[in-house]
């Protein structure tokens, strides 16, 4: 009975011990994050740079096509 007991408690110590270790879960969370953030960089720089961007598509399209 003695060794069952000690069974169950080295069983128990192993499940909090993988429920308590969040260190994946944190890396991951911060990835999510910093992904997030890189597509709100990108968005805000491509309306801030609307007219620029647009110039430059229009200026190479130009020159494609021969009256550059």
């Amino acid at each position: 009975m003695d060794k069952i007991a000690v069974w169950i408690l080295v069983a128990l110590r192993d499940l909090q011990s993988r429920i308590s270790d969040e260190e994946g879960q944190t890396l991951a969370e911060y990835g999510l994050i910093m992904a997030v953030i890189a597509v709100a960089v990108v968005a805000a720089a491509a309306v801030a740079f609307r007219g620029a961007i647009i110039g430059a598509f229009s200026s190479a399209t130009t020159c494609l096509s021969g009256s550059c």
